[in-house]
């Protein structure tokens, strides 16, 4: 009986003791979790100096030369207006035109399939493109308007981080210009959503980061299909994060390099030759940790080929 008592009483001591060591281990780790917290890509201190990503990514308002990481990403739905009632003509001149109107309810994803590669999709839900009509005072004759609902052309891209955790960023894009909006349609068969046409770009993109502020450029060469003129592509930004604003400044353009014979448009936002120099503010606003709303509003000041008035934007965005 004494036997059996002595071995109760060490099998009680020695439950006690592995859980003590237990109760123990796990207060030691509580107390560094504590002390040295796992950082989140999207959740890097602002106060961060050198911050491998970039300030805006607190926001995500745009990704530039940075990637968003393993299993993070960012969707935005928003809406793109555009109403002209002149044009930037073949040799850069602004004609008069029928009011035309532009109107995109657009999808934007990006979605990191690991630390150095991010997946991207632009996907233009309802692309609406209209003519007014014109009551000629003369004649009272009445010229009746137009218009076309598709979808729009769907881009599809891939980006790989060449230099990361860095100040300084640089990644390698491949984006995919599939033809699925329509071209020649409406009644007057000048309506587009669609170029009409395949196309693929290069893109390098850079970025620096020094917070609050950040700066981010680009350059991209698009080869173009059927007879459309290839084209050089550039953008700037600079930004500045407040605690839960960012407010950005961003300018771009596109330059044709001519070398296509395809028939330019006499409207809309879809020609051959076309080419631009634009720039505006933006501004994004984080609601909570994850959800967010932004826009801004981009001015063409000089233009071939394309509607010369300002284009508007504005959407709601989530981050994971």
């Amino acid at each position: 009986m004494k036997k059996i008592t002595l071995i109760i009483l060490g099998l009680v001591v020695g439950m006690m003791t592995v859980q003590a060591k237990t109760l123990n281990d796990t207060a030691r780790t509580t107390t560094e979790s504590r002390v040295a917290p796992r950082i989140d890509l999207y959740q890097i201190p602002v106060e961060h100096r050198f911050a491998p990503q970039n300030p805006a990514k607190n926001l995500k308002a745009l990704g530039g030369g940075w990637v968003a990481g393993k299993g993070h990403g960012y969707l935005r739905l928003g809406e793109r207006v555009i109403r002209a009632n002149r044009f930037y003509g073949l040799s850069g001149e602004i004609t008069d035109i029928t009011t035309t109107g532009v109107y995109i309810t657009e999808l934007y994803g990006e979605y990191g399939l690991g630390n150095n590669l991010e997946v991207s999709l632009y996907f233009p839900l309802f692309f609406r493109s209209t003519l007014n009509s014109i009551r000629f005072e003369q004649s009272n004759r009445v010229q009746p308007g137009d218009e076309v609902n598709n979808i729009g052309d769907i881009n599809v891209g891939i980006k790989y981080a060449l230099i990361k955790n860095k100040p300084f960023v640089l990644s390698a894009s491949l984006l995919l210009g599939i033809p699925s909006g329509v071209v020649g349609a409406g009644n007057t068969q000048l309506l587009q959503t669609g170029d009409g046409e395949f196309n693929q770009m290069l893109r390098l993109d850079v970025g620096y980061s020094f917070a609050p502020f950040y700066l981010t450029a680009g350059v991209g060469f698009n080869n173009r299909t059927q007879n459309f003129s290839d084209e050089i592509h550039a953008n700037f930004e600079i930004g500045i994060t407040y605690k839960k604003l960012i407010a950005m400044l961003k300018a771009g353009t596109v330059q044709s390099l001519n070398n296509g014979d395809a028939a330019a448009a006499v409207t809309g936002i879809f020609s051959n030759n076309t080419e631009f120099v634009s720039a505006g503010p933006e501004i994004a606003w984080l609601f909570n940790k994850n959800f967010g709303f932004s826009g801004g509003v981009a001015f063409a000041f000089a233009g071939q080929n394309i509607l010369a008035a300002p284009a508007y934007n504005a959407g709601f965005f989530v981050k994971f």
